[in-house]
């Protein structure tokens, strides 16, 4: 046991080591890659995640989370196994984007609201891009097409949903308790009864928790912002030392194993690094692919969120128990979905295309994403209440089916 943790700590070094010489074989274009992955992360990361950032430590601190951990709770827990403060990182996820869903859960373990099994099934699933992300920069900035926001959505979310039905099978059938609630005829007032025990227990003041919310969420989007540089450099100096040919020369067999073009294993392998530069990447692959391959892949990268994104999740959940194992194994399966839904809702889902970039305010790539952040920001606000809609919408179909289901055991 401790030959091997030795082995894995020289196989670190090694690699780290060989970054490190890299650079200094490339510093030109280590140069060019970090100021490019600093654009990134001023450009887009930053005004779409922090206002995201501050507002889930508010609504931590003023017990919201309890609220829908009340609401939610008959719901989610025979839905996703989950304690209904769930559902709450789930909308969240949702509607703000990677890492958010993994910052809300080590904070609901931290808590313990969650156990380790349950937060791996809730991480698994809540980690998706947010709509300013896949709208503005993907749809608008790399494919020119608003309207494949629509069918991107779809895949996406719609994949993630399925994903948190089939993490449910995960781990063992230990639950954590339910969050307290008052007393009360209805459930919406037990819920904000159990919001205002929240707030007292909390005790901060309005000033207290807003600086409290500024100073971690800075942290972590510094954070965010220091591991897209980090790996647009690695990718870079593999990229051109040729160490990547190996990976492109695998990927190429896949997809051809797969009758998808091979063009497309240089978006594969970017993305597998960071999801802005990937999905760039397959809206910029050869001219003559169909446009529905390109999208299958940017749906693909947008699951699998890079090595990036999962870096920063490792980071939020060190001082957790749950483990990177099933996370990655999610990632995967998550991406490998939408890719799949891509081709399924193509043609069904084409007339909602039209349909949403006819209704979108006009905006271009090149007038950058703060004319349209106002538009942005309102979906993420639709997709946080959407997200409530279908939690509530699984459940019935969930009571209705239960019988049936019960009937033929």
């Amino acid at each position: 046991m401790v030959s091997a943790r030795v082995w894995k700590t020289a196989g670190m070094a090694a690699c780290l080591g060989t970054v490190a010489f890299l650079m200094t074989l490339f510093p030109g274009p280590s140069l060019t890659a970090a100021l490019r992955g600093l654009s990134i992360w001023w450009d887009i990361l930053f005004p779409a995640l922090l206002p995201f950032f501050v507002i889930a430590e508010l609504m931590l601190g003023f017990g919201l989370v309890h609220f829908f951990g009340a609401l939610l709770d008959p719901m989610m827990r025979p839905l996703f196994r989950v304690p209904g403060i769930g559902g709450f990182v789930m909308a969240m996820g949702f509607a703000s984007g990677y890492p958010v869903g993994a910052k809300l859960t080590a904070q609901l373990w931290e808590q313990r609201f969650v156990n380790r099994d349950e937060g791996e099934r809730l991480v698994a699933f809540t980690t998706t891009s947010d709509p300013i992300f896949l709208i503005g920069a993907v749809s608008v900035g790399f494919f020119h097409d608003v309207g494949l926001a629509v069918i991107l959505a779809v895949a996406h979310y719609g994949s993630g949903i399925v994903l948190g039905l089939l993490m449910r099978f995960h781990g063992g059938k230990t639950q954590t308790a339910a969050v307290e609630i008052g007393s009360g005829r209805f459930l919406l007032w037990r819920a904000m009864q159990a919001m205002h025990q929240a707030r007292l227990r909390d005790g901060r003041s309005f000033g207290e928790m807003l600086r409290d919310a500024l100073q971690s969420s800075l942290k972590l989007i510094l954070v965010v912002g220091g591991l897209v540089v980090f790996f647009c450099v690695v990718l870079e100096v593999l990229t051109k030392s040729h160490i990547m040919n190996g990976l492109y020369l695998g990927i190429d067999a896949v997809l051809q194993l797969v009758a998808f073009p091979p063009e497309l294993s240089q978006a594969i392998v970017n993305g597998l690094f960071e999801v802005t530069l990937g999905a760039k990447s397959a809206a910029g692959a050869g001219v003559h692919l169909t446009i529905m391959s390109k999208v299958a892949i940017a749906a693909f990268i947008l699951s699998w969120s890079g090595l990036s994104v999962h870096a920063q999740v490792v980071s939020l959940l060190s001082r957790t128990d749950l483990r990177y194992g099933p996370f990655v194994i999610a990632r995967l399966l998550h991406g490998l979905m939408a890719a799949a839904l891509i081709f399924v809702l193509w043609r069904p889902l084409s007339s909602a295309g039209s349909a949403f970039a006819a209704a979108v305010p006009a905006f271009s790539p090149a007038d950058g994403f703060y004319p349209a952040l106002p538009f942005l920001y309102s979906i993420s606000g639709l997709l946080f209440a959407g997200c409530m809609g279908v939690i509530g919408i699984l459940f019935l179909l969930y009571r209705c089916f239960r019988p049936l289901i019960r009937g033929r055991h």
